[in-house]
């Protein structure tokens, strides 16, 4: 075979070097633009739907990170009292702040003074928030009362609060403020209450746990309203949580108001609702009399009057007035026995034991029982000793210095129960009861000549006070009590309700000392030195 040179060997084997057998160049060059296309047209959608399609909301994100809204707190309503003294005010927020909120701090005069019954605020928790029916709501991070007037009145108190807008940088530095809204302050309210009687009150139960609590009888409004010990509300407003923390755990109990909350044996003062309810049921009239033995039995225990007990001597026959004035034990066992328990229980209640006076403050109600009470609450029956206690204030009866207070007043002003008003000027709330003018004249006489020689109040008999600067007399009408605390003391509780003058009252007034001994010995002087405070205060 001839030998084929190499050259042609190759060619004859068709071998090329092209692409003849793929793709045209042609067909890559519109898929690199198919795909350069469809990127294009993606990243034009995803620009379309964060520019146009949720443009607003990221355009709001991005305000949010450069725009920040401060909340400026409104200033809350000044508190006076009925002089016009400002015992609470607010400052006036900085609004050149830029704090996350702008507040506006809370300022008490006479802090400890005004207490119980101004109160204070504290941040408002999940719950206020969600119960607020105030017209303007709460917001997290708001005050809000807590006790007190601050809390009765928190809707009038609180104010409209304002808004700042600045702008920040990508650090969230301050660079500018772009608006200021600024708040609406809430509305001031005038309080019953004399700042200069209220100072008065206080330093006259220094050192003592009881209460003072006065009003206009006619209308209701509190006058002065103390609770001993007490505490300093600033300290709430300024958060000092280590006096909080000691209020808390004091054993004298300083955040407790005794006034509305404590709930005590009343004693002798409780025979004025005896009195009423043995006239009004004619298990007796105004003539009737008992004679003063020293000591009646019930069964097998024996109950004494405390003339007796104390000094071995007796009142002999004893009428309603007598018994009033003398407060004497013997005459109200025998009255009460003839009246009933159930009777006591029912004309109590009528004068307004047994239940919330309607102040606004924090109110327990006491007990008034009756053979149905004892059995459901003591599991045991009623005796004739329970009736013996029930009459002269003691065994399971209790109650408060309001309650004890409004029932002064229904003699003081001819038989209206009126609800106590802690605004100045507010409408009186007060209605008329069944009780008779009789009987409400033979309580009245019993309750002068208490306050007259020959009664237990004798810090009051003949008072005085200087009136155009001369002393004047001032006929009171009053009844005494000194009641059994059970307490590790063993010292009772001292007791004495008042009003005056008698023939036109202006104040009505109860005093309570917790384990300070007589009624008249203790509480007595602490009326009568209220009492010239009050007559003299204007002079």
């Amino acid at each position: 075979m001839n030998k084929i040179p190499i050259f042609e060997k190759a060619r004859s084997q068709n071998i090329r070097f092209g692409n003849s057998e793929g793709r045209p160049p042609e067909a890559l060059f519109f898929i690199f633009l198919f795909v350069i296309a469809a990127f294009f047209i993606v990243l034009g959608l995803r620009l379309f739907q964060l520019t146009v399609v949720k443009g607003e909301y990221f355009r709001n994100l991005s305000d949010e990170n450069r725009i920040r809204e401060i909340v400026i707190e409104a200033p809350r309503g000044k508190i006076t009292d009925r002089k016009g003294f400002i015992v609470a005010k607010s400052e006036a927020p900085n609004v050149d702040e830029t704090n996350q909120r702008i507040d506006s701090k809370r300022i008490y005069f006479e802090p400890e003074a005004i207490a119980h019954l101004v109160g204070y605020r504290q941040m408002a928790d999940p719950k206020d928030i969600v119960d607020d029916n105030c017209l303007y709501k709460l917001k997290a991070g708001d005050k809000i009362g807590k006790k007190g007037v601050e809390k009765i009145f928190e809707c009038d108190l609180r104010g409209v609060a304002g808004k700042k807008l600045i702008e920040v940088d990508a650090l969230g530095k301050f660079l500018k403020t772009l608006n200021v809204i600024p708040p609406t302050p809430g509305r001031d309210i005038a309080l019953a209450f004399d700042l200069d009687l209220q100072k008065k009150a206080v330093e006259l139960l220094q050192g003592k746990k009881g209460v003072i609590i006065a009003n206009d009888p006619s209308t209701g409004e509190v006058l002065t309203l103390v609770s001993s010990p007490s505490y300093n509300i600033q300290d709430f407003e300024n958060q000092n949580s280590i006096n909080i923390e000691r209020y808390l755990h004091d054993k004298e109990q300083p955040l407790f108001n005794r006034a509305t909350e404590g709930i005590y044996a009343p004693g002798s003062i409780f025979k004025l609702a005896i009195a009423t309810a043995a006239l009004e049921e004619k298990a007796v009239t105004e003539k009737t009399e008992f004679e003063d033995t020293g000591v009646v039995t019930a069964g097998t225990l024996k109950f004494g009057n405390w003339y007796f007990l104390e000094h071995g001597k007796t009142d002999g026959m004893v009428n309603l007035v007598k018994a009033l004035q003398r407060s004497n034990d013997i005459y109200f066992y025998l009255a009460g026995e003839k009246t009933g328990e159930d009777k006591i229980k029912k004309w109590s209640e009528i004068l307004g034991y047994g239940k919330k006076t309607g102040i606004g403050l924090n109110e327990e109600v006491g007990v008034i029982p009756n053979p149905f009470w004892k059995e459901t609450n003591i599991g045991d029956r009623w005796y004739t000793g329970d009736t013996y206690n029930l009459s002269i204030g003691q065994g399971y009866v209790s109650t408060t210095p309001i309650q004890t207070l409004i029932v002064t007043n229904v003699f003081a002003n001819g038989g209206y129960l009126c609800q106590p008003k802690l605004l100045k000027d507010a409408s009186p709330n007060c209605k008329k009861l069944p009780v008779s003018q009789k009987t409400l004249d033979s309580v009245n006489e019993g309750m002068r000549q208490v306050c007259s020689t020959g009664g237990t109040g004798w810090p009051l008999f003949d008072f005085k006070a200087k009136k155009n600067n001369k002393e004047e007399a001032i006929v009171t009408a009053c009844k005494t009590g000194t009641a059994e605390s059970h307490s590790e003391s063993g010292k009772p509780h001292a007791w004495i309700t008042v009003y005056a003058p008698y023939e036109k009252p202006e104040i009505a007034l109860t005093v309570l000392v917790e384990e300070g001994g007589q009624g008249s010995d203790v509480a007595g002087p602490i009326a009568r030195d209220l009492l010239k405070a009050y007559f003299e205060r204007s002079q």
